[in-house]
């Protein structure tokens, strides 16, 4: 059995899963703020998951972890995460003193593109960009059944893409970025609200006919597509997958976005044939793709994708 720890801004979603890759035992736990936190309560999701399968801590055979931020996947060293309070953390070495399990880190966008990959049973000469829509907007890239993190590890970063060079400051430093546009956080800045789901409190006052929510929601589709559309320009793979706090709208924005690239499509012979809005899907609700991502790339120790094993 192995442990995938999905460690995000609120919470912490830890999965046990069988030698077939199937979620055994599942538990979620408030994430907190800071290393000393941050570490003990991965630690003790993974002690959770010990007591609801009845073995010891020890019987495990190896544990991943999906976390924002730069992560080093070598040395398992994060940087950056911000909204965790982490800077230059040795997430991997810590808690596997802590656990006394070996563990191997990830950034959890590319973890969530192998869970996905691996859950939505993709052949593995095929090719996938998982589009997270979440806070912020990133990519994680499975090409030909492995991930890609490029040279630096900053490939699929297609968040901090400047659309708009008079646009809102990014946190990245830059001006305009694609973040800025088609992300939650770009949401609340265009339509502050204080319901629990922003994004959702939009579209139902779109849906009711407010023209400034008609403008929002329309510039937030129509950025969503052009992401859609630079992964499959840039990296050509089969099929983008959204996934992440978007995602929960469903049918509604898939169908947006699917209407978007028609569009560009009916008006250039050249976005015609790629058939843009058939590669183009949503992951299923409740798809634990992140954790059971992070189990996986638990599975390696060179950074291979574990089906390759």
């Amino acid at each position: 059995m192995r442990v995938g720890v999905d460690i995000g801004g609120t919470k912490i979603h830890a999965v046990l899963v069988d030698d077939a890759g199937a979620v055994v035992h599942q538990v979620r736990l408030p994430t907190g703020f800071g290393p000393t936190v941050v570490l003990e309560t991965a630690a003790e999701s993974v002690r959770s998951l010990a007591r609801l399968a009845g073995v010891e801590t020890a019987s495990f055979a190896t544990v991943g972890v999906g976390i924002p931020g730069a992560v080093d996947s070598d040395t398992g060293r994060v940087s950056h995460a911000v909204n965790l309070g982490l800077e230059g953390l040795e997430l991997g070495r810590e808690l596997g003193t802590l656990l006394g399990l070996p563990v191997r880190v990830e950034n959890d966008v590319n973890a969530a593109a192998v869970g996905a990959f691996r859950l939505l049973d993709r052949p593995l000469e095929q090719s996938m960009a998982y589009l997270n829509l979440g806070t912020g907007l990133a990519a994680g890239l499975v090409l030909a059944g492995r991930l890609w993190r490029g040279s630096r590890g900053t490939a699929g970063e297609i968040g901090h893409i400047p659309v708009d060079p008079n646009g809102p400051l990014c946190p990245c430093g830059q001006r305009g970025c694609l973040e800025t546009v088609a992300s939650g956080s770009g949401v609340a800045r265009q339509w502050p609200s204080d319901h629990p789901s922003p994004v959702h409190a939009l579209f139902e006052a779109a849906a009711a006919g407010d023209a400034r929510a008609v403008e929002v929601r329309d510039g937030l589709v129509r950025n969503v597509a052009s992401a859609v559309r630079m992964l499959v320009l840039s990296v050509d793979v089969d099929t983008v997958v959204i996934g992440g706090g978007l995602s929960s709208l469903g049918d509604t924005l898939l169908v947006g976005v699917r209407g978007v690239l028609g569009t560009w499509a009916a008006s250039s012979p050249f976005l015609a044939s790629l058939d843009l809005p058939d590669r183009v899907e949503l992951v299923p609700s409740d798809f634990p793709a992140a954790a059971v991502g992070a189990a996986l790339v638990g599975m390696t120790t060179t950074g291979d994708t574990p089906w390759q094993k």
